[in-house]
This record gives C-alpha cells, sequence and structure tokens, in this order.
C-alpha cells in the first residue's frame, strides 16, 4: 500500500512537496480513494484538470489511472485554470471534479482540489480520502477517460457576460500561472486596449510569485498601468481563482473593497439579496451591503466553506478578502477570478465613472493588513477559544465569534483566527482613525501575552 502523509491532508485541499509526500503514487492511491467516494455517492463520471506546474501533467495522469481503476468514466480537460475545471464539471454535466494544482504556492509544491456533487470537498471528506487509503477500502471497476479540452469552451462561456460600452485600457498580469492562456484568448475577445504581462506559463514563476494578495507581486503591474496610463490593473494566481485589482493611480483595492463594487451592481437588480464576506473583510463593506438594500452575513474564512454557506442561504454573491470572488448571480457560484474580472469590466464600461472614483467614494478606515504568525498547531484554536472566554460578557465590546474572535469596540474592531492550514494565527485590526488603530493594536497585543504567545511586529 501507498502511505498517504496525513500532513498533506489540509481542511481546504491536499498539498504537498513534488517527489517527497505528494508523488504520482500517492496520487493515483487519492485518486482511487475520490473515485470510490464519487462511486458510493452515485456518481459514475469526474473531470480532471491541471495547472501549469512542471509536475502536473503527471500528477494528473496518475488520478485519471486511480479514478478509472474504480470503473468511473474520466474526462481530461486539460490544462487550464481551476475555475475551468469547475466549469467543466457543469459543462459536461460530471458528478465530480478534480484539479491538479499547487496553486500559489512556491514550485516544488502541488496538490489538489475537488469538488461532488455540485459541493465543495473539504474537511472531514478530504480526511475520509486517508482512511479509504489506508484501509485499502477501494471501489473497483474497468473504468475509460476521454479528451474533452475545454479552456475555448470556458473562455467562450466567461467572456459571453462582457456588457460592452466604454472602451477601457487595461493592464494585465497572469504571473505565469496558468490563467496566462486564458486571459489571453479573453483579451482577444475583448474590446479596448489590453496590456498582457507574464501571459506565458511557466511552472517555475520566474518573475515573481503568483499572489495578488501580496502587494509587493503587484508592483510590475502597478508600473505598467503608469507607464501605459491604463484605467486599472488586474493580476490573477497561480490556477486563476483569486483576483488582485490597481486602479489607474497604482492604488490596490482589496478584495472586499472591490465586492461593494460588485454588490452594488447585484443590489440594484436583486434587491435586499444576502451578500456573504469572510470574517477578515473590512466593516465598510457589510455597512454598505446594507446601506444599498442589501442582507450583509459574515461567516467563516475558506472558499469552501463560503461556497457551502452561498447554497445554504442561496445568495447571489460572495467573496473573501483574499480575492476568492464567487458569482451565483448569472454563473455556478464558484470562485473564478477570470469571470470576477468579466463582471468587473462590465461594470465600468457602462458608466463614465472611474474605478479611481469608486475607490474615493468608499468610506475611509485605517487598518493593518492581513498578519500571520507562528503558533504551535495544538495551541492556535486554543488562543483564539481562551480570548473568547476572557472577553465574552465585557460591556465596552461585542465579540464575534464565527471564525476565531472579531472583537468590535467604540475604536473599531480586531480580528484573531487561527489558520485552518497552517501552524499560524491570523490578525487584522481596523479603526476610524490612526489613534483608534493604535490602542485596537495594544489590546490585541495585551490579549496575546496573556496567551503566553509573542505578539507580531505590526
Amino acid at each position: 500500500m501507498t502511505q498517504i502523509n496525513p500532513n498533506i491532508l489540509r481542511e481546504y485541499d491536499i498539498r504537498g512537496i513534488v517527489g517527497d509526500n505528494f508523488t504520482e503514487e500517492v496520487v493515483e492511491t487519492l485518486g482511487r480513494a475520490f473515485g470510490t467516494r464519487i462511486k458510493r455517492a452515485g456518481g459514475k463520471s469526474v473531470c480532471v484538470g491541471y495547472d501549469g506546474r512542471l509536475s502536473s501533467p503527471g500528477l494528473a495522469a496518475a488520478a485519471v489511472r486511480g479514478m478509472m481503476a474504480c470503473g468511473l468514466t474520466v474526462y481530461e480537460v486539460g490544462r487550464g485554470p481551476t475555475p475551468m475545471l469547475y466549469y467543466s464539471t457543469y459543462a459536461l454535466e460530471a458528478d465530480a471534479g478534480l484539479m491538479i494544482t499547487g496553486s500559489h504556492n512556491p514550485p516544488d509544491y502541488n496538490g489538489i482540489k475537488m469538488m461532488l456533487s455540485g459541493l465543495s470537498f473539504f474537511g472531514a471528506d478530504i480526511q475520509d480520502l486517508g482512511k479509504i487509503a489506508a484501509e485499502g477500502d477501494f471501489e473497483t471497476g474497468q473504468g475509460s477517460s476521454e479528451q474533452r479540452p475545454m479552456l475555448n469552451d470556458y473562455v467562450e462561456r466567461i467572456t459571453s457576460d462582457f456588457k460592452a460600452g466604454r472602451e477601457l485600457k487595461i493592464a494585465w498580469d497572469a504571473g505565469n500561472g496558468v490563467a496566462g492562456e486564458a486571459m489571453t484568448m479573453m483579451c482577444d475577445k475583448l474590446p479596448g486596449e489590453h496590456h498582457l504581462m507574464y501571459a506565458d506559463i511557466d511552472g517555475n514563476f520566474p518573475n515573481h510569485h503568483p499572489d495578488p494578495t501580496v502587494e509587493k507581486n503587484l508592483a510590475d503591474l502597478k508600473e505598467m498601468v503608469i507607464a501605459k496610463g491604463c484605467d486599472l490593473g488586474i493580476a490573477f494566481d497561480g490556477d486563476g481563482d483569486r483576483i488582485g485589482v490597481v486602479d489607474s493611480q497604482g492604488r490596490v483595492l482589496w478584495g472586499d473593497q472591490l465586492m461593494v463594487i460588485w454588490a452594488k451592481e447585484i443590489l440594484s437588480r436583486k434587491p435586499g439579496s444576502t451578500i456573504i464576506a469572510d470574517v477578515k473583510a473590512s466593516q465598510v463593506l457589510f455597512d454598505e451591503v446594507a446601506r444599498m438594500g442589501g442582507e450583509p452575513q459574515m461567516w467563516k474564512t475558506g472558499h469552501s466553506l463560503i461556497k457551502s454557506k452561498m447554497k445554504e442561504l442561496e445568495s447571489p454573491f460572495a467573496g473573501e478578502m483574499s480575492g476568492h470572488i464567487f458569482f451565483k448571480d448569472g454563473f455556478y457560484g464558484f470562485d473564478d477570478a477570470l469571470y470576477a474580472a468579466i463582471r468587473l469590466l462590465s461594470i465600468l464600461t457602462q458608466t463614465d465613472e472611474k474605478l479611481d472614483d469608486m475607490l474615493d467614494a468608499m468610506p475611509k478606515m485605517v487598518n493593518t493588513p492581513e498578519i500571520r504568525f507562528d503558533c504551535p498547531e495544538e495551541r492556535k484554536f486554543d488562543v483564539a477559544d481562551e480570548v473568547k472566554e476572557r472577553l465574552n460578557g465585557a460591556s465596552d465590546v461585542q465579540v464575534i465569534d464565527v471564525d476565531g474572535v472579531r472583537v468590535v469596540s467604540d475604536d473599531g474592531w480586531w480580528l484573531l483566527r487561527a489558520s485552518n492550514t497552517q501552524p499560524v494565527l491570523v490578525a487584522r485590526c481596523e479603526a476610524k482613525d490612526e489613534a483608534g488603530l493604535a490602542k485596537l493594536k495594544a489590546e490585541l497585543v495585551k490579549q496575546l501575552e496573556t496567551s503566553g504567545i509573542d505578539a507580531p511586529d505590526f
């Protein structure tokens, strides 16, 4: 039996180091385990796609072998962004999907994202794959595979929702990730002027790390926007499910700020809709959704958790500060950065208002970025619980415990939560002014020190 290192079985996906704990043998075994779950759910077919990492084609072939051994029909949809794989499951009416992708991790990493029966496959489901593999409890059968490349269909689908109007000048940065080819094809179909950067897919990521939520990775995009006089710049992460945006001055619009713009358009057509955002999002977003006639809903961080909550609440739109954006309104409800770009451009083409003006119109807050710092795996969840216990019942604060603790006071709010994927704690503070921010930071530091944790440098 091929041994599966339990450390690669994460909350939202599977992730490991190629040639170490994540080999073709491991992936074939995991393919058999996932194929077993598909069969036991009554499924007969699965789509398999892969990203632009050097190891991905071989790993995808291993997953196909594993699932065929369960008796499944496997549609090999080819290389493309993770949202292309999600789309393929709908377009080909498959029962499940498996994507080989390392997302925005370093080049020596790779991983697997999955969906089953239209739902995210995460948490206990991923742990169950390890159990099936350890026990060798596999379904068997005579499966088959079909080559069904889906990149052209996917690009056709997402661009079909574009609304033409005022022509725009746009800079694009794929960071040498797998979104590059789809981005190029998409821009060929769109009017306006397009300046493409790092569109060639290269699993070594020679120019910068493909993570648009880290501002230093947007430096080249900002330069291009300024140099070419663009209206905006758009960047994608390594597998195309997270978006980054800068305005014509090179100012970053974070995921929660972008959500205000998309939510306004949706609420103009669907007043009263529930709009979901994660606990890291600015209070500005929740307040603006309420002001615009929507129902703001704060929920746990994690793309799988957000997708599940959307389904439960029948929400047309959701997102995370990290740039995972989900449209059920007119689309399928999964996180797709290229489709999110189409929806943003469609708003901008229909108005003379610039993206800069939309950013300037938002209430101003001062805040920290997301701060991540080490905390032992066995302590990380306890620390957040200890803080919650100490502050529950305090008269001067409100404690929101949707995911960790979000502590609201007259000065603003601060957040402390445990990462689901790493031995780290995550913190963020937001206030109306610098004096308020300083007080929030001090309170957070005090709580960490009370729990015996070294506070990070703010």
